[in-house]
């Protein structure tokens, strides 16, 4: 079995309860961030400064993933998931929620199938909880 995933007792994390459901054979951990790069709350196995730094990156991946949609049918091709494999394991990003992500990182035990399959259930059965609105710009009066 794979490292479990519960919420530490970060105030910060109120939320890492949700990312339990992910918790899977060769799951490292989960991270649910906002489209713009923002650790919104993680698993355990994480620690907060590295779940921040995964939502950067993870933001910066859906971002290469939508630019390369046209190439796949057309401009304005909407991406569903990223999975990038790597030697030691995969990283998975899904939409969860109106302007969520949902990122997973798995080790090489990881069944891949099962944990795209949780994924995309946890983000259908609480994606209007989970949904993160754009941040706004502070010289607009909060208006994206």
């Amino acid at each position: 079995m794979g490292t479990p995933i519960t919420a530490g007792a970060d105030s910060t994390n109120k939320l890492g309860w949700l990312l339990e459901d992910l918790n899977a054979p060769g799951v490292r951990f989960a991270v649910l961030l906002s489209e713009d790069g923002l650790r919104i709350a993680h698993s355990g196995g994480v620690s907060k400064d590295d779940a921040e730094r995964f939502a950067a990156a993870a933001s910066g991946l859906r971002s290469l993933g939508k630019a390369l949609g046209e190439f796949c049918g057309g401009v304005g091709n909407g991406v569903r998931q990223n999975m990038t494999e790597y030697d030691q394991g995969m990283i998975l990003i899904t939409a969860a929620g109106e302007g969520a992500l949902l990122g997973v990182a798995t080790n090489t035990d990881a069944d891949v199938g099962l944990v795209a399959h949780r994924m995309n259930e946890l983000a259908g059965r609480v994606g209007h909880e989970l949904g993160s609105q754009p941040r706004g710009r502070a010289d607009s009066g909060g208006l994206p």
